[in-house]
């Protein structure tokens, strides 16, 4: 479904690809949710003393969601499809609740600049997880270890790639994605 953006302030005449429902929205998010997931139960699970595993899987789990929000407030208000349902996660929608409407030509230089801040959750449970796999082994921490890197590394970048970025309508200013283009 084609749809003109009324939000835009970067390109008169922004055509969006289609619209997202609230479920293509939660399945678009699902490989980020399950990453939160699988690192929090590392955490949860890893540590010898349950209090200490549980603080610091919920403390994990709390930077994921903030992570999440982190996007929605600072990237999110310069993307063309802010308050849209054109957003493949729907973080755009949520955004107009928050931020208003900024430039959306400074999309790039945003993306380069807050993506970092997520970055982190791809790397804590490994950090933390196979040195506790070392000092006491288990085969369930080993086991959720290594789901974790496949999926964190493997599976979620390759469903974002070739699913949601892939129909993303922003995909053409995205950082990612002009650099995956490059790879290929």
């Amino acid at each position: 479904m084609n749809v003109s953006n009324k939000n835009n302030s970067g390109g008169i005449g922004f055509q969006a690809a289609r619209e997202y429902s609230h479920t293509q929205e939660l399945l678009n998010n699902l490989p980020y949710m399950t990453m939160i997931v699988l690192g929090t139960t590392i955490l949860v699970v890893g540590f010898t003393q349950a209090v200490v595993g549980w603080v610091v899987g919920v403390v994990y789990f709390i930077y994921g969601i903030a992570g999440a929000f982190w996007i929605i407030l600072f990237l999110c208000p310069h993307c063309h499809y802010w308050d849209t349902r054109s957003c493949p996660c729907g973080y755009g929608h949520i955004a107009a609740k928050f931020r208003a409407k900024q430039v959306s030509d400074h999309f790039g230089e945003k993306f380069k600049k807050h993506i970092p801040v997520i970055v982190p959750l791809w790397f804590i449970p490994i950090l933390v997880g196979i040195p506790l796999v070392v000092r006491s082994f288990s085969w369930l921490l080993l086991f959720l270890v290594s789901v974790f890197a496949l999926h964190s590394f493997i599976v979620l970048p390759l469903v974002s790639t070739k699913h949601s970025c892939k129909e993303c309508p922003q995909k053409g200013a995205c950082p990612w994605m002009r650099r995956k283009s490059r790879s290929k």
